[in-house]
């Protein structure tokens, strides 16, 4: 009975918001800074990123995160931080029914043998979610559409605009939740990580066209498709 009620309260946990619930958290305003443009990922080489060179390399213009055997969870970061961001970039699950991600307002952390892990919050895709590597569970979003954007194999569009507390993602040109974070003390500067999820059998995933803008200028999501 007590292990029932306490998978029934895991899932409640990650319930999706309710708009009213969405807009009971404040919103805590963007921070200023320098906004910039820049491409994240040269297409050639991991220079300013840095991971577990195992498991990632470039392969045609695209990080590629691969394993043939079991691995753990696991991120390649960029060396800058970073807090209000809007980043866009394309990923595809080449093999395995996994989920890619991307962690940010966390920091490069070891668990085990494994010297790539994070804290902190991650958007997860090509079926959109988010988890909280800080407490190890999901995180309540709302979610904006139903919609399937996309099979498990397929590329897909991302983007993703954190400002202040609040982060919202579009897949494919399709808004698909928004999140804020009631714990104002969580939002710092932290890596961008492209994620290798923990999987027992052989996996790749592949990231290309990263480009990060830097306290965005707009206070909208940029790559939604007219409806």
């Amino acid at each position: 009975m007590i292990r029932a009620s306490l998978v029934l309260f895991a899932a409640a946990a990650t319930l999706p918001y309710t708009p009213a619930e969405l807009e009971a958290i404040p919103l805590v305003a963007p921070r200023t800074g320098r906004s910039v443009t820049k491409i994240i990922f040269d297409g050639k080489t991991l220079n300013g990123w840095k991971g577990n060179p195992d498991w990632w390399s470039v392969e045609d213009g695209a990080i590629r995160g691969k394993s043939a055997d079991k691995v753990p969870t696991s991120f390649l970061f960029t060396t800058e931080v970073y807090s209000d961001f809007r980043l866009t970039f394309r990923s595809k699950m080449v093999e395995s029914d996994n989920h890619a991600g991307i962690a940010f307002w966390g920091e490069v952390a070891i668990k085990g043998d494994n010297k790539w892990y994070t804290q902190g919050p991650l958007v997860v895709f090509p079926k959109p979610s988010m988890w909280d590597y800080i407490e190890a569970k999901g995180l309540r979003v709302l979610k904006t559409t139903t919609e399937d954007l996309g099979s498990q194999h397929e590329w897909i569009q991302v983007e993703i605009l954190a400002q202040g507390n609040r982060v919202r993602t579009a897949l494919n040109g399709v808004q698909v939740m928004e999140w804020r974070e009631a714990d104002p003390k969580r939002i710092k500067a932290g890596p961008i990580g492209v994620q290798l999820h923990a999987w027992p059998g052989p996996q790749e995933v592949l990231y290309k066209d990263l480009l990060l803008e830097s306290f965005p200028k707009e206070n909208r999501l940029l790559t939604l498709l007219a409806r």
